[in-house]
Formats: structure tokens, C-alpha cells, sequence
């Protein structure tokens, strides 16, 4: 049978109180060795004792030695591995990462009432309950977060998935973990679509699990986006050319239309409704400008634009009319979020309720809404 094997000097070093270093290596000594199963009842208790002892130790370094040799020891006592894990974060983090003797209970407390650094450890567990897993999104901190996302012995509930997605959406940190997760639940990576930025758009597109037909979806957006950008600031001949090539190619689809109108791009929209209904583009910038409703929704209606995207288009040229671009910071995000606002407003009065305010979120409710949508409000 195995034993601890204490030593005159062993015993000496204990009862004397020398040296901090002494102290720790005694601490190691005893720790490394201890194997319930190769200990005698009274050598076990012993050991016990000695550990109650020594995790009271004002040497850190004691309670170190201790902890990076009891740190995945199942056997070591619940009342032991609880105080190292709340000791200071050199001597908790080895125990909180690899420790089985904690519970559930333990390591939720643990969350709530330390910081950082002992969170992502419980994060970086190999394996994390759900009822952790929560514990450790509502931090809402993207570094914790992003960790457990990262971590695939990690049960996350679609509810914990959906508060990611609420709270930390638009952290690029937490975008990658989540794009990088081998399994998302449909209705998490639906979300995913509207908020991850353009350089995880391909990523999430290659998904095996995307939804058939979103992934052609996703990538389209991200080309949408990115002709709308390009054509901002460009004269008027300039963008007649890009919507022509489009229609040539089969492009200048009814989604983009509406991307560049909830973007601000007006000459865009005016651009690609002359082209669409086949109306010169004086013309159409007549119908568009009309204080009446008839001019504009008559060219949407020739130009073959869903029914419901109307009412998006409408408040997008009220609100560029209403609005005056001076060229300052994020001008075109003022004139977005008062056009989403003034979406918002219009399918609130049909009775349609938007849950985000989010432009990618509204983009794609609007694509999905069924085109009697007057009717049926």
C-alpha cells in the first residue's frame, strides 16, 4: 500500500511554520501523493486535515502547489476544491478549468460573483451544463462568451443561443465563435444572417447546416451591399452603367431595389426604376418625386416590384426628401435609422409587427411578407 511518506523534516516543516517555499513544497508533496485508493483511513484523513490547513495559508504560493497538483484529482474533498476555486485567480484557474469535484451550483456562484478570468476558465471546461452555459451568457462580456461559444463540450440552450444573438450580435469575436460552432439550431443561424458583419458572411454561407436556399441568399446580400456601397458618390451616368450591367446579368433584382432604398441611395433606387419599367430616367425621377402616392407606386407596380415593398420604398424617399446629407459622420446611418423608424411606423399601422429595428432583419421580413399584406391587415 502506498504511502504519504511524511518525513521528520516533513513533520518539522508542518509544525514549525518555516519558509513559505518550504511550506509549498511540502504542500506538493503531500498533494501529488494523494490517492484514497492507496491511502490508508488514517492517512487519507490525514491528508484531508493537512489540505484544510493549508488553503488558509497566506502564502499564495502554498495555495498554488496545492492547487496545480489536486487540479484534476477526483478525489480531492468538495470543501478543498471549493476554496481554491474562489482563491485568488493564480491558484483558481487551474481547478475551475479541470476540476470534477466542483458542481454545478459551485461554479454558477463562482460566475456571479468573480470576474473575468475565472469565467472563462468555467467557460474553457471540457465540459459546461446548460444551466453554466446560461450563467455565463447573461455576463453578456464578449471575451467569456465568445470562449463558451467557442467550446464544443459546451450545452448551450437555443435560449442562451438567442441571448448571444440579443445582447453580443454585433461583436466580431462573438460573430466567429458563433459562425465556427459545428451545431447551431436552425432559428439561431436565421438570426446569424441579419447581424454576422461581411467577414463572416462567406463563412456562414458554407455552412453544411444552413437552410437550403439561405446560403445563396446570404452571399447575395453580401454582393448587394457591396454594388450599393460602390455606387455611392458616383454620378448619374456612372450608376445608369452598373444598373444596366446588372440587368444584364440578371441582377438588378427587386432586393437589391429595396437595399438601396432603405440605404439612402436614392439615385440608385431612381437609376434601377427607370431601367426596370423600361421608363426614360427624367421620367421616373418625375413619378418618384410626386407629392402624391399615384407616381411612385405606379412606377414600382411597371417596374415589377413586389406589392409589400411599397410602403419601404415610400418612406425611404420621404425621409431623403425630409433630409438634407451635409457629408458629416455616419450621415447615411442617420438617414437609416430615421427610414427604419419610418418602416417601422408604416407596416405598424397594417398591423404587422417587425420584433428588430435591426436593416437586415426588416430586409429580410420584407421579402417574406405575403403580398395581399393590405388585405390581410
Amino acid at each position: 500500500m502506498a504511502k504519504l511518506n511524511l518525513t521528520e523534516e516533513d513533520v518539522r516543516i508542518l509544525l514549525t511554520n518555516p519558509s513559505g517555499e518550504q511550506r509549498a513544497e511540502t504542500a506538493a508533496k503531500i498533494a501529488a501523493s494523494f490517492d484514497p485508493e492507496q491511502l490508508s483511513a488514517e492517512e487519507k484523513q490525514l491528508a484531508e486535515d493537512i489540505f484544510l490547513i493549508m488553503v488558509q495559508d497566506a502564502e499564495i504560493r502554498v495555495r498554488e502547489a496545492l492547487s496545480d497538483n489536486l487540479k484534476d484529482n477526483p478525489s480531492v474533498p468538495h470543501e478543498v476544491a471549493l476554496s481554491l476555486a474562489q482563491d485568488v485567480d493564480q491558484v483558481s484557474l487551474p481547478v475551475l478549468l479541470l476540476s470534477e469535484v466542483l458542481n454545478d451550483q459551485d461554479l454558477t456562484e463562482i460566475i456571479k460573483s468573480h470576474g473575468m478570468e475565472k469565467q472563462i476558465a468555467i467557460a474553457r471546461r471540457a465540459n459546461v451544463s446548460e444551466d453554466v452555459a446560461a450563467a455565463l451568457v447573461q455576463t453578456q462580456d464578449e471575451n467569456v462568451v465568445a470562449q463558451l461559444v467557442e467550446n464544443e463540450g459546451a450545452e448551450i440552450s437555443d435560449k442562451s443561443l438567442e441571448t448571444v444573438v440579443d445582447t453580443l450580435g454585433d461583436s466580431e469575436k462573438v460573430q466567429g465563435a458563433m459562425v465556427n460552432r459545428p451545431e447551431l439550431p436552425v432559428t439561431i443561424i436565421e438570426r446569424l444572417v441579419t447581424v454576422v458583419s461581411d467577414n463572416f458572411k462567406e463563412k456562414l454561407a458554407s455552412r453544411p447546416d444552413l437552410p437550403s436556399g439561405m446560403a445563396e441568399g446570404l452571399l447575395t446580400q453580401s454582393r448587394e451591399k457591396a454594388v450599393i456601397g460602390l455606387s455611392v458618390g458616383s454620378d448619374e451616368a456612372s450608376v445608369l452603367k452598373l444598373v444596366s450591367q446588372l440587368m444584364a446579368n440578371d441582377r438588378l433584382t427587386p432586393s437589391i431595389v429595396l437595399r438601396a432604398a432603405c440605404m439612402g441611395n436614392i439615385l440608385f433606387l431612381v437609376c434601377s426604376l427607370s431601367e426596370l419599367a423600361g421608363v426614360h430616367i427624367d421620367n421616373a425621377r418625375k413619378l418618384i418625386e410626386d407629392s402624391g402616392e399615384l407616381g411612385l407606386k405606379s412606377l414600382c407596380d411597371r417596374a415589377g416590384l413586389p406589392e409589400t415593398f411599397y410602403p419601404a420604398i415610400q418612406a425611404a424617399v420621404e425621409v431623403e426628401q425630409e433630409t438634407e446629407f451635409d457629408g458629416g459622420e455616419n450621415d447615411r446611418e442617420r438617414f437609416a435609422r430615421r427610414m427604419i423608424e419610418r418602416i417601422l411606423t408604416q407596416f405598424g399601422d397594417l398591423g404587422v409587427d417587425m420584433e428588430s429595428d435591426d436593416l437586415e432583419y426588416l430586409l429580410a421580413k420584407l421579402n417574406e411578407l405575403p403580398v395581399d399584406l393590405e388585405h390581410n391587415a
